[in-house]
């Protein structure tokens, strides 16, 4: 019990040396500012904020971990599905193995915060809930990421068929694959304008169109950069005129696209019922919780309850697939 009391005094006594060095560095900082005006400066400003410091020396952790990683043949093959979150103008300083870390780091400071937690409150410790926890925490930024990444896809879809005209554009002007390319790269911005960085560099690497453009698909997986894939392919291998080419499948995606806005229209309803159905459990089970706050913790609190737990979710998902095949609408 001794040494229990003098680990909570310890983790009591650490935010306050925290804070105790905060207060420090900021009147560190108010006593240069004071001096300033009496000493000589560069004109160059170089400072660097507190907070870009903090993240500064988090990726030199990052880094360092992922060289020990990085001897894993397992989470290196595991680190490829990351290489796609990496933007161009980032591809010389991270790595997908370095998201591989970050994962690893979340699950360990949550893994650290349950047992502190566990020994504050004196609590018995459940090394099940802690595994879900902990579980949950690892695959926290996978979440970030998708949603991060299911962002930057749609503004590429978006941005791609204004990438086709101007590339239709330039070759009805007489400009070559590559000057189209580069003409994409100077008039979009966005996550286009990265996504044609990458593939204006792997062809001055020496890859062929129909690779450099599958490579782009495989990053994006948007149904229009398969096209273009599917038509440069053609093109390499058969011949003919990239001119006309460029214009049918200009003329192509603007038909498809207008035919995804009517069939969104039209799908508006179901697609209503589906998110309103999809949250209905949510709102029952908030209800319930204001009127009764004690009422679920059976489920966290014994091993039947988490079990019980664990089914409710698979039944929730199942729930949501069956409601969404019959919402389904096909053209």
């Amino acid at each position: 019990m001794d040494g229990v009391r003098i680990l909570q005094f310890i983790i009591i006594l650490i935010p306050i040396l925290v804070v105790l060095y905060l207060l420090r560095l900021a009147k560190t900082l108010n006593l240069e500012k004071r001096l300033a005006n009496f000493a000589l400066t560069s004109t160059k400003d170089e400072e660097i904020s507190f907070f870009d410091r903090l993240i500064y020396y988090f990726w030199i952790v990052v880094h360092k971990l992922s060289k020990l990683f990085k001897k894993s043949h397992v989470l290196r093959n595991y680190a490829t599905k990351y290489e796609k979150y990496i933007s161009f103008e980032d591809r010389d300083k991270k790595e997908g193995i370095d998201y591989i870390t970050i994962k690893f780091l979340f699950g360990f400071v949550v893994f650290v915060m349950g047992i502190v937690t566990l020994i504050i409150h004196y609590k018995e410790f459940n090394g099940i809930i802690l595994f879900v926890v902990i579980l949950f925490a690892f695959f926290l930024p996978d979440i970030y990421l998708a949603i991060t990444f299911s962002q930057k896809k749609k503004r590429i879809e978006e941005d791609l068929f204004k990438a086709v005209i101007i590339m239709n554009n330039a070759f009805n002007s007489g400009k070559n694959i590559m000057q189209a390319i580069q003409i994409v790269k100077s008039e979009l911005d966005g996550p286009i304008k990265d996504e044609f960085e990458k593939i204006y560099l792997d062809i001055t690497y020496g890859l062929s169109l129909d690779v450099v453009f599958n490579r782009f698909y495989e990053r994006v997986k948007i149904e229009d950069a398969k096209y273009i894939t599917s038509t440069l392919t053609l093109l390499n291998k058969t011949g003919g005129d990239i001119v006309k080419v460029f214009s049918m499948l200009e003329k192509s995606i603007l038909d498809k696209k207008n035919l995804k806005n009517e069939f969104n229209s039209l799908t508006s309803s179901s697609r209503f019922v589906f998110k309103f159905l999809a949250f209905l459990p949510f709102v029952f089970v908030l209800i319930i919780f204001l009127l009764n706050p004690t009422y679920f913790m059976p489920l966290f609190t014994s091993s039947i309850g988490i079990f019980v737990f664990i089914l409710i979710l698979v039944l929730y998902i199942l729930y949501i697939l069956v409601i969404r095949k019959v919402l389904e609408v096909r053209i």
